[in-house]
């Protein structure tokens, strides 16, 4: 058995692989980005060739870096973005249309008409999912409504969906593996989170084919063989999980009452249930979390917020505030606040607890007294407020308070952010040493179905080093006064391009 298990990192504006040792800790790590297209405002696409050949490419970059053979590699487990949604022909594998990115709001219409027929409450109870452009269903729906024929070649079993741990499995293995595991198959709002099962209802209330879904498995088990030509020697594919999902396993959240958050392109926040479907009363997701073999049941409660380092990298690319994503810190930490300027980054609509898809973004309390080190430091309270929102609705659907939160994620090597995020919930933050937890996650998934580890425990019980804690500075009337001022805010933004 190899030393070594390779976790392939597929994100939103980029591939990356790691490489982890028995230990659990990350030797080596390979990132390539690929380019976004925004072919009309709200739409994000991705060209699925892109994502494939950075992919590959981040995976050979890895072994070259750290100077292992892959034959030194026990397994290949595999995470991502999830929801973006592809469709290729099964014959040829070329994909028919571009991948349809989770951000994109171009299905919008889609779900007016689902919402109009009256499905949303069927779909919430079988999906556990808002009816909302965030899920792959109706990016499905788009795919074939846009492509001529596409409709007929699905019926007759021509074409393939998946999302892209399905696409990455399919071009892995050659083309003799279609699957995906139950973490990516629950946000396509086709999944029935109750039966474990593709919804027969569902299917037919979008007109989706059953012939182009793929098989869903466990998220750690067998999902077939990476051929030889890719990386030299042929490798056991052991792991898959949907990005949040694998860091709520890398956090080690897997009793209930355990949470994380995720700063990445956004905010991700889970807290594990165990086998509970927990119903939201507050705008947040029933999911399912990872499973591996012998438990019957897994499920999180999920929250989402769509612009957190996407904000950072809009004052880079958008304003020009900035040159590098890395700046951002040294200049909103050169002033005590924001000064009264308060950033709502709903460029692509607002997610838990609003779901709010015709929300835009707003930058309000400017005077001339403003710079841009005020813009900078709204932006970063404005990714810790959304954040803060979503875990009092975590808290009081579970009906019980947090006593802390785990944090991961590249935007949380921001030290002002955390404390501003501890700030504005008066509760510490912990921010692990190993903080590619999400590809740690899925390396765990895969390690337990390959035997390197024994069982959840061992995996979960590993040493990653020492933990960062960040402790609230604030008394509890500047938080009340700061989560006010956001919330009128919010309010201001919310239904802007709803008519009247």
């Amino acid at each position: 058995m190899g030393r070594y298990i390779l976790a392939l990192d597929q994100g939103t504006t980029s591939s990356r692989a790691l490489l982890f040792d028995e230990r659990g800790r990350s030797v080596a790590v390979d990132q390539r980005e690929f380019p976004q297209a925004y072919p009309r405002p709200g739409w994000v696409e991705h060209d699925p060739q892109a994502i494939w050949l950075s992919q590959i490419a981040a995976a050979r970059g890895v072994l070259a870096r750290a100077r292992i053979e892959a034959r030194e590699v026990s397994a290949i487990g595999i995470t991502n973005q999830r929801e973006t949604a592809l469709v290729w022909e099964r014959a040829t594998g070329r994909p028919i249309y571009p991948a349809v990115v989770w951000q994109s709001r171009q299905t919008a219409s889609i779900c007016d008409d689902l919402r109009a027929r009256g499905l949303g409450t069927e779909v919430r109870a079988r999906t556990g999912l808002m009816i909302d452009a965030y899920f792959s269903a109706t990016k499905v729906r788009f795919i074939l409504d846009a492509v001529p024929g596409a409709q007929v070649r699905a019926e007759r079993g021509e074409l393939a969906f998946g999302t892209v741990d399905s696409w990455l499995l399919w071009r892995l293995t050659g083309g003799r593996v279609h699957a995906t595991d139950e973490t990516n198959a629950s946000r396509t709002m086709l999944w029935n989170i109750h039966e474990y099962a593709w919804d027969g209802w569902l299917l037919a209330a979008l007109d989706i084919p059953r012939a182009l879904l793929p098989e869903v498995r466990l998220s750690s088990g067998n999902f077939g063989e990476a051929d030889a030509s890719w990386l030299g020697v042929t490798l056991p594919i052991r792991g898959v999980a949907g990005d949040q999902q694998a860091a709520l396993f890398g956090q080690g959240c897997t009793t209930s009452g355990a949470a994380k958050n995720t700063y990445g392109t956004g905010c991700f926040l889970l807290m594990h249930t165990r086998d509970r479907a927990v119903p939201s009363a507050r705008g947040l997701l029933t999911t399912v979390a990872a499973r591996v073999s012998g438990i019957s049941a897994a499920y999180a409660l999920e929250g989402s917020v769509f612009s957190a380092g996407s904000t950072v990298q809009w004052l880079r690319d958008g304003l020009g505030l900035i040159t590098s994503a890395s700046e951002v810190e040294a200049l909103a930490a050169s002033v005590p606040d924001s000064g009264g300027v308060t950033l709502v980054p709903a460029f692509t609509g607002l997610g838990a607890p609003y779901w709010d898809e015709s929300a835009r973004g707003a930058i309000l309390g400017l005077t001339r007294g403003t710079t841009r080190a005020h813009i900078a430091r709204a932006a970063l309270e404005a990714i810790a407020h959304q954040s803060r929102e979503v875990i009092e609705c975590l808290a009081a659907d579970a009906g019980a308070p947090l006593s802390a939160l785990r944090v991961d994620g590249g935007a949380c090597r921001n030290g002002l952010l955390m404390q501003i995020q501890a700030d504005l919930l008066g509760l510490p933050v912990h921010r692990p040493a190993e903080l590619e937890v999400t590809a740690l996650g899925v390396a765990g998934l895969a390690g337990i179905a390959a035997g390197v580890w024994g069982s959840v425990e061992e995996f979960t019980s590993l040493d990653a080093g020492a933990v960062d804690v960040f402790t609230p500075r604030i008394d509890a009337h500047e938080r009340q006064r700061q989560s006010a001022a956001w919330s009128r805010a919010v309010g201001r933004t919310l239904r802007w391009e709803t008519p009247g």
